[in-house]
């Protein structure tokens, strides 16, 4: 089953020393990440019945923005990012929480209208994040950047492993090679539903991660 997934998804391609955002709410057939081995990946929380709740994940591009998924962010809620996490049950001690001080949505996004693309936004955090082994930068490809036909990438998150399932405590990471626009937009696949900023990756029907 071929997954359409985030352009967010390019922080998690290619880099050599990090395995990879992202952040799906469900990450079906992956297996619990080795922890702390993918350290741009935040947890992004919201607040409710004085308790926080993990909602998706997200990339950390800069020391105080995040890359996220727009539908995450389009309630009217409290939001907090989470960076250095890896068992969301569990204060390990490496974690760093932030404010969530603007939230800039994609203008193209239309929430009525998701398959339409664009659903990326970025968040604004009340501070900076503090780089070490557990906090780093994800490194995102140069502006125009194509990624090849089975180009090697990685999906994280603290998603659902099955329909319907909870919410997995740990991080879980899937790899899911990247399809190119040619073959994912073909009438045997995808078709006319792929738009060109979106990326296409996975295909063997058992591994998947779903916004």
């Amino acid at each position: 089953m071929l997954q359409l997934l985030l352009l967010a998804a390019l922080a998690l391609c290619g880099r050599c020393s990090e395995p990879a955002l992202d952040g799906a709410q469900r990450v079906v057939g992956g297996t619990e990440a080795r922890s702390h081995s993918w350290p741009s990946q935040i947890s992004l929380q919201y607040s409710s019945g004085g308790s926080w709740h993990h909602t998706c994940g997200g990339s950390l591009i800069q020391r105080n923005w995040v890359m996220t998924a727009a539908h995450c962010v389009t309630s009217n809620l409290n939001f907090r990012v989470v960076a250095g996490d890896h068992n969301l049950n569990t204060n390990e001690g490496s974690e760093q929480v932030f404010s969530v001080s603007t939230i800039i949505i994609h203008p193209y996004y239309n929430s009525n209208n998701v398959a339409a693309g664009y659903d990326i936004a970025l968040l604004r955090l009340g501070s900076y994040a503090t780089l070490n082994s557990y906090v780093q930068l994800a490194v995102l490809p140069q502006e125009g950047t194509i990624l090849p036909n089975n180009y090697p990438c990685y999906i994280t998150g603290w998603g659902r492993t099955r329909s319907n399932g909870q919410l997995s405590s740990v991080l879980l990471q899937a790899y899911l090679p990247v399809v190119d626009y040619q073959t994912c937009s073909s009438s045997s696949y995808w078709g006319s539903t792929v738009k060109n900023t979106m990326v296409c990756a996975g295909g063997d029907g058992v591994r998947s991660g779903c916004q």
